[in-house]
């Protein structure tokens, strides 16, 4: 599945799957709701489309289909982030967090967490010194 094609609702509708495991469509338009109103139509319709993306597939329970996940969010953030820095900022995360502080409201805490990880380094830095 290529990350960069899930709307925005569609995103909306894997972070409700992902935080459940499974859910069926009612319990995905209720998730939903929680954040922002929508349709159940809506979400049926946008559930289709994530099957045929390859995201989740559904289990069939009496009359009832249950969704699952096929792809898990950490790969799918990592897969967005990659993509994100590549396009958008050159191949360059510091570009995208440069932006970020310059042009995002950071708190002081998500600073001191920001200077925790780059003070204890970054996955490729640590497999570079071994």
């Amino acid at each position: 599945m290529e990350s960069t094609t899930l709307g925005r609702v569609q995103l909306l509708i894997m972070q409700v799957l992902w935080e459940k495991g499974r859910a069926t469509a009612r319990e995905l338009t209720d998730g939903v709701n929680a954040i922002e109103p929508i349709a159940h139509s809506t979400v049926q319709t946008l559930l289709r489309g994530l099957e045929e993306k390859g995201a989740v597939t559904h289990e069939a329970e009496g009359r009832t289909f249950v969704f699952v996940p096929l792809v898990k969010e950490q790969a799918f953030k990592q897969t967005a982030t990659r993509d994100l820095v590549e396009r958008v900022f050159g191949g360059k995360a510091a570009s995208l967090v440069a932006h970020l502080l310059k042009n995002e409201k950071v708190s002081r805490a998500e600073i001191d967490e920001i200077r925790k990880l780059i003070d204890q380094g970054s996955p490729s830095k640590k497999s570079e010194s071994k």
